[in-house]
C-alpha cells in the first residue's frame, strides 16, 4: 500500500482520533493525473452534506493529454463510505474543534482510496511541544550514536 500523496499538515495541525478508508468517485482524466502524481491534498478537507461525504479543495491537475472533457482541478469529489461510517463521522464532526481531514491517497486493488481521519485541532502550544519532543528525541539518538562510535 504505497501512498500516492500524503498530507503532512494533517498530523502537525490535528490530534488524529479515528481513521477510515474511503473510496473516491473519479473521472478517467482524474485517475490518469493521479497516476502521474499530479495531486495535492495539503489544504483538503471533507464534509458530510445531506448524508453524503464530500472531499473539498483537493487539487488534481488537469491531465496533460486530456481534451475538452478534462476535469476541474478543485472540484468537490464524492467519498464512498458505508451508512454506519457516515453516521459516526457526522456525530464526530458535530463536536466543536473536530474536522475530517484526508491523510493520504493510495492504491488498493487498482482503485484510489483515501485515508480519512477525524482530527481535533491542536493549539499553538501543542505544536511547540511536539517540536520540542521531536528535537529531544533527535538529540538522544545523536548522543547514543556518538557513544556507540566512541567504543
Amino acid at each position: 500500500m504505497a501512498d500516492i500523496v500524503s498530507n503532512s499538515k494533517a498530523r502537525r495541525d490535528y490530534h488524529i482520533l479515528e481513521t477510515y478508508e474511503a473510496g473516491l468517485v473519479l473521472r478517467g482524466t482524474e485517475v490518469k493525473a493521479i497516476r502521474a502524481g499530479h495531486v495535492q491534498i495539503s489544504d483538503a478537507f471533507a464534509r458530510i452534506d445531506r448524508g453524503e461525504a464530500w472531499l473539498h479543495n483537493a487539487h488534481i491537475d488537469e491531465y496533460s493529454h486530456g481534451n475538452r472533457e478534462n476535469h476541474v482541478p478543485k472540484a468537490a469529489r464524492k467519498l464512498l463510505l458505508h451508512q454506519s461510517e457516515l453516521r459516526k463521522l457526522h456525530e464526530a464532526t458535530a463536536v466543536k474543534g473536530n474536522q475530517l481531514v484526508p491523510l493520504s491517497f493510495y492504491w488498493k486493488n487498482g482503485r484510489v482510496k483515501v485515508a480519512l481521519a477525524v482530527g481535533k485541532s491542536k493549539a499553538q502550544f501543542d505544536k511547540r511541544e511536539d517540536i520540542k519532543r521531536r528535537d529531544a528525541d533527535r538529540e538522544m539518538k545523536r548522543a547514543t550514536m556518538q557513544r556507540m562510535k566512541g567504543r
